[in-house]
């Protein structure tokens, strides 16, 4: 009786226990993930991430996983002599450089993904935004000092069919989607931003989570005065802080308000550096990052609730 007591498995067992409530909770529901920054780049968080999306579909979750590539993009351009220029926080695309945005994110990126989540089994499926006409775009033109520019093959969503990634899920499968689209203007293949396209995927999916990897622990509260990070805060209060955040966190920010005002539950932005930030973040009550949550619906009896505005 005393060796069982002192099994050293007890612990682990204990752990599962913990995650029973969680696991009931998101039986069957839809998470979105964008995979970005080191856990992109990092041979170890490469492999933990793959091993995380693979636990979630065998606990019963549905991952979708949406990835960029902007480091293996620049990369790639250098090599072909292609200068990287970027206005308004985004790179010109010019046709040349989309041919290599196109084959990095879908012949490269893609690809390595893929295979480290089949190492667990035939689960994982690559496909672009273009495929089954997942995502469609039309051509970005940001404006700078008041003039409309044009940056070339960079797109703006304009609407999303799920059909094939739904066929997917239901298929016991999980989706790897790289964020490119085809215009319904021009036809010409755009360079969509991989936070935007995770964020308009799973509003339109209507997932419970969409989940962006980062490089930073969350949100800040007062950076660079303090690390505090805010665990967790309403649409409303997001949509405030919005014009004081950096631009590197603007797209995903705007990308988390986005999904919970269009029915996502909760969206995250956690630290991807972390190795397994994922299940920590999902299945466990502290949480590793930011929490976006929807704003609480006003009583007529009571007023808003208190924090709210």
């Amino acid at each position: 009786m005393t060796t069982a007591r002192k099994h050293t498995a007890l612990p682990k067992a204990q752990i599962l226990i913990e995650a029973l409530p969680w696991l009931t909770r998101h039986h069957g529901k839809t998470v979105v993930i964008k995979f970005g920054g080191n856990a992109m780049i990092d041979e170890e968080l490469k492999a933990a991430f793959a091993q995380d999306v693979v636990f979630l579909r065998h606990a019963g979750l549905k991952p979708v996983v949406v990835h960029g590539g902007g480091p293996q993009i620049s990369a790639q351009l250098d090599k072909q002599g292609l200068v990287s220029e970027f206005k308004a926080g985004l790179r010109v695309t010019t046709p040349e450089a989309m041919d290599v945005v196109r084959m990095v994110l879908a012949g490269q990126v893609q690809r390595e993904l893929v295979g480290l989540l089949n190492q667990h089994g035939p689960l994982a499926v690559g496909m672009t935004g273009e495929d089954a006409h997942t995502i469609t775009a039309t051509q970005h033109r940001p404006t700078i000092d008041g003039e409309s520019v044009d940056i070339g093959r960079v797109g703006e969503i304009t609407a999303i069919d799920t059909g094939a990634i739904q066929a997917l899920l239901d298929d016991g499968r999980i989706p790897v989607v790289s964020s490119i689209a085809r215009s319904a203007d021009d036809h010409h293949v755009y360079n969509v931003n991989a936070d935007t396209a995770a964020a308009a995927l799973a509003a339109a999916l209507n997932a419970e989570t969409l989940m962006v990897l980062t490089d930073v622990e969350g949100l800040y509260e007062d950076w660079p005065n303090s690390d505090d990070v805010i665990s967790r805060l309403t649409a409303s209060q997001l949509e405030k802080l919005l014009p004081e955040l950096s631009s590197g966190m603007v797209p995903k920010m705007q990308g988390c308000l986005h999904a919970v005002r269009n029915g996502v539950e909760t969206a995250r932005v956690i630290d991807g550096r972390v190795q397994h930030s994922i299940l920590l973040e999902i299945f466990t009550d502290e949480g590793i990052g930011t929490m976006v949550v929807p704003d609480a619906p006003i009583d007529v009896h009571t007023g808003p609730e208190l924090g709210e505005s």
